[in-house]
């Protein structure tokens, strides 16, 4: 194998196929990068640890022998990064090894065969999409941050996308907190789809997709989830299990409502966390008839955080107390300026939303005894 790139042509993809690649595996095989060079000069870039894949394409100036070899991804992705921009580099698979050279500098590198290279097996999409960037990474920016980690209930650990009559959900939860998105979609298929993908693969997505309205192509399988994208293709294996019934949580029939303009509400927040429980994060709410929310932190060391914020309020009055790390998630997250948060009583969930959010998105925090 011999071809000649631009340095600049070559370090996009690889850093791009980079984030698939596990450093430390018991497979050497899956530290290394799968390089392939067309005769029609194309640069085929492949990472994966067996759980994704990720598949990037360059254009290559000049290929004087096609062929397949795997190299170790990190030390190729280093000299890449040091080396002059605009540099052109000489590519060639020399027995065992692989010479990458430039100028004055020459860098050579142990392979592994091609043959032994994994790859995710072949398989059809049930439902296919076609959406832009930008609503796919609203979509994930929305809900991710609500996902559980490492959590023993592994179909939490996680991101449900719902597929059904044209609309798109995802939805995360870590049990303590739901977060909810939708997006109008069509589909190739009607029928509906629930797949759960792994909090790797969501992240991976999130990196990988710029917030443009360039198309991309979303196929949902039985145990796969592939992103076709332009520049790359990427694929992930999806969790075996049956996310809880996030309808079953959403808080129905809500007596009392606060409306807050969110930037007040959460900087009264911040403050409060400061002097919040370091472990419980707890701050308690307090709610009367004067439109006014009063915010208290306390913690073991006897020392007391109070605000208060003019607010919207419909209802009774009432105390409740909630993880004041979950609340700023939402408050973050959101866009809008103002939010409302619906309530029922000290026990039940808040269901809290952006007026106007165009997105749909919805937020679910379970209150805490303090």
């Amino acid at each position: 194998m011999q071809f000649t790139l631009d340095r600049d042509a070559l370090l996009k993809p690889l850093q791009m196929v980079s984030g698939a690649i596990e450093r430390r595996h018991t497979l050497p095989i899956l530290s290394n990068v799968l390089i392939e060079v067309t005769a029609e000069g194309q640069l085929v870039l492949t990472g994966t640890d067996l759980e994704i894949e990720l598949v990037a394409h360059a254009p290559v100036q000049q290929v004087q022998v096609p062929g397949r070899i795997t190299v170790p991804a990190k030390k190729l992705l280093d000299i890449c990064r040091s080396l002059p921009d605009s540099s052109l580099l000489d590519v060639v698979v020399q027995g065992d090894n692989c010479v990458v050279s430039t100028g004055k500098s020459k860098f050579t590198l142990s392979t592994l065969s091609a043959n032994d290279y994994p790859n995710l097996e072949s398989w059809a999409g049930e439902v296919e999409l076609q959406l832009e960037r930008q609503q796919l990474r609203h979509l994930l920016d929305d809900t991710a941050f609500s996902m559980a980690n490492q959590d023993v209930r592994y179909y939490l650990n996680g991101l449900l996308f719902e597929v059904d009559n044209g609309v798109l959900r995802a939805v995360a939860t870590d049990g303590h907190r739901l977060a909810l998105s939708t997006l109008d979609v069509a589909a190739t298929s009607g029928h509906q789809k629930q797949i759960i993908i792994p909090r790797k693969g969501v992240l991976e997505i999130m990196r990988l997709l710029s917030a443009d309205e360039q198309l991309v192509q979303l196929s949902l399988g039985q145990n796969h989830i592939r992103l076709t994208d332009s520049q790359f293709s990427f694929s992930c294996k999806l969790i075996d299990g049956r996310f809880p019934d996030y309808r079953r949580v959403l808080p129905r029939n809500s007596t009392k409502k606060v409306t807050a303009h969110r930037d007040v509400l959460k900087d009264a927040c911040m403050r409060a966390s400061i002097l919040s429980n370091e472990k419980y994060r707890g701050v308690r709410f307090t709610l009367s008839g004067q439109n006014e929310l009063q915010i208290v932190a306390n913690n073991p060391e006897h020392e007391q955080a109070e605000e208060v914020i003019e607010v919207e309020y419909v209802g009774e009055a009432l105390e409740i107390g909630f993880n004041v790390g979950y609340l700023l998630d939402v408050l973050n997250t959101l866009s809008t300026d103002l939010v409302i948060m619906n309530l029922s009583d000290a026990n039940s969930s808040a269901l809290v939303e952006g007026v106007g959010n165009h997105t749909g998105a919805m937020y679910v925090v379970m209150p805490m005894r303090l």
